[in-house]
């Protein structure tokens, strides 16, 4: 190709040293364009230079060589430790410095061809030099536009994983500017390099036209950008499933849990016979917004028979019911009797009428009492619920994965209307988070240890299945625990709110004191007792709502839900 150009601009200088008559320049209006191209070509015919003047501008070239290369290399050193610097603050100069290192490279290249040009026209040695200068620039130039290409792959793939990214909504304008004009600036300069390289005005005119394409294009798309960044983000931090499905599903999930509280509750009818039955059960139940922010996770736009076998995992994850057959060695006092032979005395009366005593044995039966060992037959069921935040760490997810399900949690999926009635699902901090207990209460010293120990997990969320602070709490299991740990000496184990009234006994509400427990029914599907608390006096109590918190028990909800006070045994 640059032959062929080559040998095209020889032709044309011989043309323009042809002489033509006044009447020849004016035939017709292509010699009359071709004479003005020659003016504006070459200026003057006669503009040979002295071999003092040759040597002069073959000096000042040289220079002006010099100082656009160490111009160029300054330029791009600079523009790479911006690019390096501002990569992760801001992925949009990026884009734009690219394009205007491009430019400047265009612009650079532009002075060499003018240069370039001049001294073709006075020496062929010269312009061999500068020939083998431009493929040696050109070569640099591709070799730099394939680098900027390839980053600009190593970019795409980078963003074609962060577009799930549920906080990366902002953060993705920017990278999708950067996808454009990287793109853009990757096009010109293929097309530079191919077509462009040996004409200097052109390549000078591309060099604008491609800088203002730039700047137009980010002007454009800015505002598609801003709202395509916003839809992501709405997106990220929704459910994906409509309404109805989530709801659906929840009720299929819901029923696994019945199904368990049924089993449950068929224990002692399903195994007869034995001397005691013991139970240490967590509660049974889960938050619907974390399974839906789950499913939304693992299947995006999920329907509800496409998700029944993954709840049936999820389910078997969570819960855990075991039934173990416990034989004891015990003893105990038994009364048994026996017959013992005696001696007695009698009066007998002889055959002259005479009496006199004699003595005969007789037999008595007598009780007594015997230690004896025996087998005591126990049927333990416990209950473990591991939590539906363990279940979800259990998957293995991605950091990426983790956020977004975090997001989708924090956010109820932008649909909190779904479950709105829960009080175990939706955070509420209550209307006395700065409530204290009366002083006259805490001179019991009983009740004083268990609120000490009791406010220390104000605010801990609400987590089915919880029993610790490792895990948080639910209603009963922050209930143990205090009973547990608060240095009364009481230990209950790990109840629930029912099994909590049984290691009570209860009192009535004129009775009931600072330090009793409260019980509720109804609040979630459960026999008995589904909800319990510490009642603190003055109509107040402190139970684990979400979060943790005081409450008075006076309102139309728990006024409702009441079910007794209760005393610990």
């Amino acid at each position: 190709m640059n032959e062929e150009k080559k040998s095209t601009g020889t032709k044309k200088s011989s043309r323009a040293t042809a002489q033509k008559s006044p009447g020849e320049k004016l035939k017709n209006e292509q010699s009359a364009r071709e004479a003005v191209r020659k003016k504006l070509r070459y200026g003057k015919k006669d503009n040979s230079l002295t071999v003092e003047e040759k040597k002069q501008l073959k000096a000042k070239t040289a220079r002006g060589r010099r100082m656009i290369m160490a111009e160029t290399a300054v330029s791009r050193k600079s523009s790479r430790e911006l690019d390096k610097h501002n990569e992760d603050e801001n992925v949009g100069t990026e884009a734009v410095s690219r394009g205007l290192e491009a430019g400047g490279l265009i612009v650079e290249k532009a002075k060499l061809e003018h240069y370039g040009k001049k001294l073709h026209k006075r020496t062929v040695k010269q312009s061999n030099k500068l020939e083998s200068t431009k493929k040696e620039t050109s070569e640099e130039t591709a070799k730099s536009i394939q680098k900027s290409r390839m980053k600009r792959q190593a970019i795409d793939a980078y963003q074609k994983k962060k577009a799930k990214e549920a906080a990366g909504g902002a953060g993705s304008l920017g990278k999708k500017f950067v996808d454009k004009a990287g793109d853009m600036v990757g096009c010109i300069g293929e097309f530079i390099s191919e077509h462009i390289l040996q004409d200097t005005k052109v390549l000078v005119v591309v060099g604008i036209i491609a800088l203002l394409l730039i700047v137009i294009t980010c002007m454009f798309s800015s505002c598609s950008l801003m709202a395509s960044g916003a839809n992501n983000a709405t997106v990220a931090s929704s459910y994906t499933a409509e309404d109805e499905t989530i709801l659906a599903v929840d009720e299929d999930y819901t029923a696994l849990e019945d199904e368990l509280q049924e089993r449950i509750d068929s224990i002692e009818t399903d195994y007869p016979g034995y001397d005691e039955y013991q139970y240490e059960l967590a509660e049974i139940g889960h938050n619907p917004y974390h399974l839906a922010a789950l499913l939304t996770v693992l299947y995006e736009d999920y329907t509800q028979s496409e998700v029944q076998r993954e709840l049936q995992n999820i389910f078997d994850v969570q819960y855990e019911l075991t039934v173990t057959e416990v034989v004891e060695t015990r003893t105990r006092t038994e009364t048994r009797t026996r017959t013992e032979i005696r001696t007695g005395t009698r009066t007998v009366t002889n055959p002259d009428g005479t009496t006199s005593t004699e003595e005969y044995e007789y037999e008595v039966e007598v009780e007594y009492e015997v230690e004896v060992e025996y087998e005591y037959y126990i049927l333990k069921t416990v209950l473990t619920n591991a939590t539906m935040d363990a279940v979800v760490r259990g998957y293995g997810f991605s950091a990426d994965e983790m956020e977004r399900y975090e997001i989708l949690v924090a956010t109820y999926g932008n649909k909190a209307y779904l479950f709105g009635d829960d009080i175990y699902s939706v955070a509420d901090p209550g209307d006395y988070q700065d409530y204290d207990v009366p002083a006259e209460y805490l001179t019991d010293l009983e009740f004083g240890r268990m609120l000490q120990c009791a406010e220390q997990y104000l605010g801990y969320p609400y987590v089915w299945g919880g029993s610790s602070p490792s895990t948080s709490f639910d209603c009963s299991g922050y209930v143990s625990y205090v009973i547990n740990n608060c240095g009364n000496g009481w230990n209950v184990g790990r109840k629930t709110a029912n099994g909590l009234l049984g290691c009570c006994t209860t009192v009535s509400a004129t009775e009931a004191k600072p330090g009793d427990l409260i019980f509720f029914q109804g609040t979630y599907n459960t026999s008995g007792a589904s909800h319990v608390g510490i009642y603190v006096g003055a109509g107040m109590m402190l139970h684990c709502g979400n979060p943790i918190q005081y409450t008075s028990i006076n309102t139309a909800y728990w006024q409702e839900h009441f079910y007794t006070y209760g005393r610990l045994n």
